[in-house]
């Protein structure tokens, strides 16, 4: 993976009804990952949250010479909301 100014990384989303899933999402302006995402259902009116996994379930690219930003990272599926 080519490193530009890392602004994007990957969301792994590991279980739930999006399992296997993967979509790219930026970073919070303090450079961290976000602690939870909200994805719309394609059908209905509802959305899946998901919130990031353990520190052992992020990947870091290994052209990137600092180090400090992951390329990707896992989320597991807490609940389906309803609009």
């Amino acid at each position: 993976m080519a490193t530009t100014s890392m602004t994007t990384y990957t969301a792994k989303l590991i279980d739930g009804p999006l399992e296997g899933k993967t979509i790219t999402t930026s970073f919070l302006d303090s450079g961290d990952p976000r602690p939870r995402l909200e994805l719309r259902a394609a059908a209905g009116g509802k959305h899946y949250l998901y919130v990031r996994g353990s520190a052992s379930e992020t990947e870091y690219a290994s052209d990137d010479p600092s180090g400090s930003l992951p390329s990707a990272v896992a989320y597991r599926y807490v609940e389906t909301v309803f609009d």
